[in-house]
């Protein structure tokens, strides 16, 4: 099968890494797994070799034939394979239906398109949140979600992110175990849910837009940064900033996401 360049296909191939994806996962006998971007269908046959319940999705409908032509034949209770495209589909709709519990209880992998990487961890982070996310993705997006405060890689994607998961970048994995082999480096990343999160299903939205508009002013201070997301005077914001206990002048490239958590419900006050 040859891969689609207009899906960013890179086919992972080596078994020892295919192992180690499903090994990070942390599979339990009763998971429910969803898979986006079977592919071939090489992850997705580890994964049923440990016992799990796998949904496979795969926009390629030529693979998504071909994984269902493979499973009739081998008799794979296991597997159900979606064909279409995993930004569209309604996850939690596909996962119901295999779960006696009301609220499931799933797990997510997937080696996913690096052009669609953000959306798709937008998505996986659309409550109700899954029990873990495992993603194999570009090195780039890896290291922005992994990045501490004051990094040169500290940005909106990484407080969004870290606010509600415990990021772990787990190892890097050689372009020469795909076909073809991609031009970067990829990373396999372990997203796990806070217990509790620092920030509210209700909050999510405006969290994550609130974040993202004092990134755009990044290097500026605080207390201008707010004056221009809140529309209020600097005398007013500087008062809210003291009374948070929160430096005026820092800039936002520095600030945990505990303290934007703080600062959107104090603006969400005014």
């Amino acid at each position: 099968m040859i891969p689609d360049k207009r899906l960013g296909q890179h086919f992972l191939t080596d078994r020892n890494i295919l192992q180690r994806i499903v090994d990070a996962l942390e599979p339990a006998p009763d998971d429910v797994v969803l898979e986006i971007g079977a592919g071939k269908g090489s992850l997705t046959e580890q994964l049923l070799a440990r016992g799990l319940r796998v949904i496979a999705i795969e926009k390629d409908r030529r693979l998504a034939r071909e994984c269902g032509v493979r499973n009739a034949e081998c008799g794979m209770d296991g597997l159900t394979v979606v064909p279409g495209d995993a930004l569209r589909l309604d996850w939690h709709a596909l996962i119901t239906p295999h779960s006696t519990l009301r609220t499931p209880h799933f797990k997510i992998v997937g080696n996913i398109p690096y052009a669609i990487t953000s959306p798709l961890i937008d998505k996986a982070l659309t409550p109700p949140l899954p029990a873990r996310i495992v993603f194999l993705m570009q090195a780039e997006v890896a290291d922005r979600l992994a990045a501490p405060p004051g990094s040169k890689t500290y940005g909106a994607l990484s407080v969004g992110v870290q606010a509600v998961c415990r990021v772990e970048r787990l190892f890097t994995v050689r372009a020469g175990a795909f076909t073809p082999p991609p031009k970067v480096q990829s990373v396999l990343v372990r997203l796990t849910p806070l217990a509790p999160p620092l920030v509210g299903p209700d909050e999510l939205v405006a969290f994550r837009a609130f974040v993202t508009a004092c990134f755009t002013r990044r290097r500026k201070q605080l207390r201008n940064v707010l004056v221009a997301a809140t529309g209020r005077r600097a005398a007013q914001v500087s008062a809210g900033l003291a009374t948070l206990e929160v430096d005026p002048a820092a800039r936002p490239e520095t600030l945990g996401p505990e303290v934007f958590v703080r600062l959107l419900r104090w603006t969400a006050g005014l």
